[in-house]
């Protein structure tokens, strides 16, 4: 199994997406970085309230979640045949170069850092899809929601130990992606705008760990 599967690596990374969330939530005017299903609600609903400013401070960071998707797949068809870098370890330094700006915009640019985040955010669910195996998202919780519970549904009905350790490993990723919100909730309140560097320094940790697996 790769170390971009693993548990350990797949823990950081989810932990790192709810801090996110919380951090454009809570920091950058009540925009979710992740949740791009609310944020249509709220962009449709302003819209048809006839409040379109409101409804695009919705609209640019779900444009520019498909950005983020699309550059990351154009980068792993790029590179995943090259000696010289693995295409997540390029991909990663571009999300940790993208967070690395957005503490440093301040809260009078809070859209430009939406748009930024989102698109790091995209990179990192478009590059991370796998833990132990299996198909999960780090970022985001109701796709990780029903396939822990439809597993948990099948180990109640057939005693199949693989359906409940892979619900284990749902629920697992799902409450550390809640931790990580948490974390990020509360420090935004204390660090403020600086806050995101801390999903900086983990992804930071994750590179690292992907390099060590290669040597």
């Amino acid at each position: 199994m790769q170390t971009s599967e693993s548990f350990k690596l797949s823990a950081l990374l989810s932990f790192s997406g709810g801090l996110q969330d919380a951090y454009t939530y809570n920091v950058r005017g009540n925009i979710f970085a992740n949740a791009q299903t609310g944020n249509v609600v709220l962009m449709s609903q302003n819209f048809m309230q006839g409040e379109p400013t409101q409804a695009l401070r919705y609209m640019w960071p779900i444009i520019s979640f498909a950005c983020g998707v699309f550059v990351a797949e154009r980068i792993e068809n790029k590179l995943k045949e090259s000696q010289r870098i693995h295409w997540r370890q390029a991909i990663l330094f571009v999300e940790m170069v993208v967070l690395a700006i957005v503490g440093l915009l301040p809260l009078s640019m809070e859209m430009l850092a939406n748009i930024m985040v989102s698109f790091a955010c995209a990179m990192q669910v478009q590059t991370f899809r796998k833990v132990h195996g299996y198909g999960y998202a780090s970022t985001m919780c109701i796709g990780n929601l029903r396939k822990g519970t439809e597993s948990l549904s099948k180990y109640m009905r057939n005693k199949d130990k693989e359906s409940l350790n892979k619900a284990l490993h749902f629920f697992g990723i799902i409450l550390i992606f809640a931790i990580g919100a948490g974390v990020g909730g509360v420090l935004s309140g204390i660090i403020g705008i600086k806050t995101i560097w801390i999903s900086v320094a983990i992804l930071m940790i994750v590179t690292a760990m992907m390099i060590k697996e290669a040597y």
